[in-house]
Formats: structure tokens, sequence, C-alpha cells
């Protein structure tokens, strides 16, 4: 397609604002990829094209919180490892399937995350409630295989349902389940967007210029989480699944 000045002033923006969610509490997909949409790139260019910017802003905001101790480095092997794994299966997957089903699937489930976010005050879990390491490990790692996996294949929301699984199955504290769920979200940006650059979807110049922007969200966001954790984390997650239980319902 023909990449105009009106293309590059609508996403680039709108992939600084995705950016800066995704940072707090993941779920940027849902403005990011809108924007390509909404600048008139084909739904496979959109999703492949998107991968590229939100993969690079990922890059910063978790070296920014990796540096500041944000981060389980016990439970990084099965979070990342797993994240990679189950990005592949969803991202060729995504090439050969269509996603209504998994769209469907979705409907029943965000109601009841939205209502267990509500629920809990506070998504640090209580100091007294503890698991050991070996099922921490167990929990962390298929959770980001199964969310991996949906990252490779839709995406919306993936770091999102990371973060809610690491709290509360998982037992860990907001900071470090952050700075987990963004190893993990990088894994799996990188390992989908593997298969993108493959399949000759990615506009360069766009995908680019939009990463840039990604980056200045990402930077701002895990600026964000720093100074004030949970307090911000908890209504951003619901603002995120209420976007993306509107669009799904859109979408059919």
């Amino acid at each position: 397609m023909e990449l105009t000045l009106q293309t590059f002033l609508i996403v680039c923006p709108l992939v600084f604002l995705g950016g800066f969610v995704d940072a707090v509490a993941g779920g940027g997909g849902l403005i990011a990829l809108p924007a390509y949409l909404l600048a008139g790139v084909p739904m496979h260019n959109a999703i492949a094209t998107n991968k590229l910017s939100s993969a690079t802003g990922t890059v910063f905001s978790t070296i920014r919180l990796c540096k500041n101790k944000f981060v389980d480095w016990g439970l990084a092997v099965p979070c990342v490892s797993m994240a990679l794994l189950g990005s592949y299966i969803g991202a060729n997957l995504a090439l050969l399937a269509s996603d209504r089903l998994l769209k469907m699937m979705l409907i029943p489930v965000l109601p009841i995350v939205a209502f267990y976010v509500l629920k809990k005050k506070d998504l640090d879990h209580d100091g007294e409630v503890t698991i050991s390491r070996r099922r921490q490990w167990v929990i962390c790692g298929i959770s980001s295989l199964i969310v991996g996996c949906y990252d490779g294949f839709y995406g919306p929301g993936t770091g999102t349902f990371l973060l809610l699984l690491y709290t509360g199955l998982g037992k860990l504290h907001v900071r470090e389940a952050s700075g987990n769920m963004k190893l993990a979200n990088l894994s799996s940006n990188v390992a989908a967007m593997v298969v993108f650059l493959f399949s000759g979807k990615i506009l360069y110049p766009l995908g680019l210029a939009a990463a840039v922007f990604s980056i200045a969200g990402h930077y701002t966001g895990a600026g964000m989480v720093m100074k004030n954790g949970s307090k911000i984390v908890r209504p951003v997650i619901l603002i995120v699944i209420t976007l993306l239980f509107i669009k799904i319902i859109a979408d059919f």
C-alpha cells in the first residue's frame, strides 16, 4: 500500500499511547492495532507492522524495569522460554486459521476477569499466602505458554492476562509480576515478529517510525509503574479489559 503523511499522523501518536498503556498493565495492542486499521493499513500488514513497533518499545520498558530490580530472575527461565514457544505456535496458527473461535471463547472469560479485579481491592497478594518455588515455576511456565500462544495468535491484552495470572495464581507481588510480565511479553512479541518477518507483511517505513513513538510511550509508562505500582496498574487493567470486550463484541 502507499504510505502517506496522514498514515503516519494517525498511527504514531496512537502507538505512543498504546506503548504507555502496555508498559503499565499490558493491552497496548488494543490502541495500537486499531490505529493501523484506522489509517487504512490491511489487516495482516497491520498485525505484522504492529509487532515490529510494539516489540521495539517493549525492549525499552523491559530494560528499565530490569535495571530497577522489578524482575524475579528465578522465574525468568519458565516465563521467557514458555512465552517464546507459545507465541511461535500461536503466530503460525494465525497464518492458517480464523480468530473467530478465540474471540467467542473470550466473551464469557473477560467479564469474569473484570469481576475478579473489581473484587480484589489490591492486586498484591496477602504476604502470609505463599506457595512453593517449584509450584510457582510450574504456574508461571504454564501461564506464559498459554498466554504466549494467545499473543502470537491474536494478541490484545496479553500483558494484562500475564499480570493477573502471575499475581493471582503465581502469588508474585505486582512489582515482580510487572517485570516478569514484560520479559515474557517481549519474548512472545519477538517470536511472533520473526514469523511475520518471513511472511513479508511488515511495512518497514511505517513500522520503524511507529517504533520511535512506541519506545517513548513504553519508557514513560515504565516510569509510572515504578512510582505508583499497583495504584495505577489496577484501574488500567479494568480499562484494558473493558476495551477488549467492546472490541470483540463490535467485531461480531
